[in-house]
């Protein structure tokens, strides 16, 4: 199953200057909850961003540069052949950004979990329009802002929509 995992801003903003905008200690909770023991697949920016390759998880890097490298990762010329590669781990790949990495992978997959964060962000990154027609919401869970998160914040799954309906 190939899964999408986000944090976008109420605009679907995700980032600028390839940075994230907030810090919401549940969130990376969250996400490590979800990703951990699984394949990730994220861009070359997405890596950088991150610094280092995420622990407990096999990091796939999808790169067009062919002479680009980094320790403890592995790296695939295209998201068809990063996806190729993490099914030969597990049947549990999960998407991890950036922009144009989503978007690509918007028509393969399965499942999106979407931390929904209650306020709009100037940005240079955008998360592509969940199309209703596509996806369904299965699971929502809504957190008020407190001490440790200055925005109010929900956990969101979408699963592809039935089309035999």
């Amino acid at each position: 199953m190939i899964n999408i995992v986000v944090a976008k801003a109420s605009n679907n903003v995700i980032g600028a200057k390839n940075d994230l905008i907030w810090h919401l200690p549940n969130d990376l909770k969250h996400f490590k909850s979800i990703t951990s023991g699984h394949p990730i697949i994220m861009g070359r920016k997405t890596f950088e961003s991150l610094g280092r390759p995420l622990p407990n998880r096999t990091n796939i890097v999808v790169t067009r540069d062919q002479n680009w490298n980094a320790e403890g990762i592995e790296i695939a010329s295209s998201l068809p052949k990063a996806i190729e590669s993490a099914k030969k781990i597990d049947d549990d790949i999960y998407i991890i950004g950036g922009g144009n990495i989503y978007k690509q992978a918007m028509e393969f997959t399965d499942v999106l979990y979407i931390t929904e964060v209650h306020h709009e962000f100037d940005g240079d990154t955008y998360f592509p329009e969940i199309d209703s027609d596509e996806w369904e919401e299965v699971e929502r869970q809504d957190f008020k802002k407190d001490e440790k998160h200055p925005y109010a914040y929900s956990f969101v799954t979408y699963k592809r929509a039935d089309k035999e309906n």
